[in-house]
């Protein structure tokens, strides 16, 4: 008795420092970010935007997995914001994880609020940025996860790292571009650059002074930590003569492969890893637009940044210019598809097998039908152009958060009948009626029983054309477990599942015209005491088009 005392004694001591130990290698992280206008000059032309720090992109921060990070943004701009910390998984913070009115109110300005949360069990490249209307255009920056101490990559020491954020720039005010949609009803104005961490490069008007500049030594491996921090835009990337091997995305590890480009779509991160194996020289890499929707407008300009190995300067005379490398088409839907299968978890991982909850998801675009024309109603055939989740064109509270009004027990800001299922079934990717165009706008959220494993089907509609809707699902990594084009057949699709080792993802696009399913286990609840979780999925490329969703006022 006396020995299996001491043997429990022993292993709580144990225990206790391991904890300890645990606890001490964790650091605790304190920044000010500050919200205030910044003259930046790009294209020529000087413009006003809202920064953090005075920087763009913003700071980028650097922790390691376990680390607190405690942030305090004060407001000296002329908008209301909020910050969100994109892919974190907000374990137990979810007031932390920003979306204005959904999980706090805004920032005002002359305002303060600090956001406190832990990094648990992620490592590799996430980001941060504005969650108020279109401010995220210039409000964003990296958050890079290191390993903990002692522990190390699953591939071999790196000579040296970059963040690589790709972005759009617009010549105003990416406030009054929204604004102005918003008012008309019409699809806002596609930006006018997209940019390498802040530059347009060398392609672009009054540029290439500044177009960004990664150094290298020849022989060596370096990795970029390359971020779509763009509103609306897939993107393909390249190098030119350089392969990348793609060793992580979202957050999570992968089994690496090797490609000439990749394609990544709004709010993904992907970890590539790129040897210096080709001559001394300077070479561009380079990123543009991947759009598979034909009816859509876009930006068709080439952003570039330049790979210098050192030493490669010449003795005399201009240097030559960089060699581009070759990007797919524009509407290349084959190559996008190909990258894409690619991507998957190192090894076996553990997929939700049983399911407890079934949710199918339609997405795509709408119209609002306005009564008699209008300014206001510059749409297709006299509409507002709105954006829908089976039928329903989400509406943001005004006067309250909906995680607030959760916990205060607030009548009348959201319902919980979103539906699990669209309320109408139809051709979803063939030719949809006039009638199923028009959504209902509504507060409506799904709960989830904690715990509940989950399976979500989303499925893109053919309103208004196909096109790829980039998802994001706040505080959740989930499995891609499969995706195809047409419709999704419940009979014969969960066949071809990939659930031995799909990839982790935190934002996911569905094809054009298709569908893409994901698992997860609904293990993050909005309190301690909560038998539910209330999930958030954002849609990333058609933000602005749920907000011009809701009433219409006619002039």
């Amino acid at each position: 008795m006396e020995s299996r005392t001491s043997c429990c004694f022993s292993l709580g001591l144990l225990i206790i420092f391991t904890f300890i130990t645990s606890l001490t290698n964790a650091a605790v992280q304190y920044h000010n970010f500050v919200i205030q206008p910044t003259p930046v000059k790009r294209l020529c032309k000087t413009e006003t935007i809202m920064t953090v720090n005075g920087q763009y992109p913003g700071p980028a921060l650097e922790v390691r997995n376990g680390d607190t990070l405690v942030i305090k943004v004060t407001n000296f701009g002329k908008y209301n914001i909020t910050l969100h910390w994109h892919g974190v998984r907000q374990m137990r913070t979810p007031w932390a994880d920003g979306p204005v009115y959904v999980t706090q109110c805004p920032i005002r300005p002359g305002g303060s609020y600090t956001y406190r949360f832990t990094i648990e069990d992620q490592e590799g490249t996430l980001w941060w940025h504005a969650h108020s209307k279109w401010l995220r255009a210039t409000v964003f920056g990296a958050l890079i996860i290191y390993p903990k101490l002692g522990c190390s990559y699953p591939y071999p020491k790196l000579a040296r790292e970059y963040p690589v954020l790709l972005g759009e720039w617009w010549k105003r005010d990416p406030m009054d571009v929204l604004r102005q949609a918003k008012i008309t009803g019409a699809a806002p104005n596609v930006s006018d650059a997209f940019t390498i961490n802040g530059q347009p490069g060398d392609l672009c008007s009054c540029s290439s002074k500044e177009t960004v500049v990664f150094s290298v030594n020849a022989g060596e491996t370096i990795l970029l930590r390359i971020i779509n921090a763009a509103l609306n835009q897939q993107h393909f990337f390249a190098i030119a003569n350089h392969q990348m091997t793609v060793v992580g995305a979202d957050a999570s590890y992968t089994k690496p492969f090797t490609t000439n480009v990749l394609m990544i779509g709004p709010g993904q991160t992907t970890d590539v890893l790129v040897t210096a194996n080709q001559p001394p020289a300077r070479y561009y890499m380079a990123a543009r637009a991947y759009e598979s929707a034909s009816h859509l407008p876009f930006d068709n300009t080439t952003t570039t940044a330049i790979l210098k190995y050192t030493g490669c300067n010449p003795k005399a005379g201009k240097l030559p210019r960089p060699t581009l490398p070759q990007l797919p088409a524009f509407n290349d839907i084959n190559n996008a598809t190909a990258f894409v299968a690619q991507v998957k978890s190192p090894s076996k991982v553990d997929v939700p097998l049983k399911i407890d909850e079934n949710l199918f998801f339609t997405i795509g675009l709408g119209l609002i039908n306005c009564s008699r024309p209008s300014f206001r109603c510059q749409g297709y055939g006299n509409t507002r152009f709105t954006a829908s989740m089976n039928n329903v064109s989400f509406v943001l509270p005004t006067r309250n958060s909906i995680l607030q009004a959760y916990y205060q027990r607030t009548p009348g800001i959201f319902t919980i009948d979103f539906p699990p299922v669209p309320p109408l079934q139809f051709d979803y990717t063939g030719n949809v009626s006039r009638g199923l165009w028009q959504p209902v706008p509504g507060t409506k959220l799904y709960k989830l029983k904690y715990g509940s494993r989950v399976q979500l089907i989303l499925q893109g509609t053919s309103i208004l054309g196909v096109g790829e809707h980039p998802m994001h699902l706040h505080g959740y990594q989930f499995y891609v477990v499969g995706r195809g084009f047409g419709n999704f057949n419940p009979k014969t699709d969960p066949a071809k599942f990939n659930l031995i080792d799909p990839p982790s993802r935190n934002t996911i696009s569905t094809p054009p015209g298709g569908w893409v399913a994901i698992r997860f286990v609904a293990d993050n609840p909005v309190s301690q005491e909560d038998t539910v979780t209330v999930i958030g999925i954002q849609t990333e490329r058609f933000e602005v088009h749920i907000q011009l969703g809701g009433k219409v006022r006619e002039r």
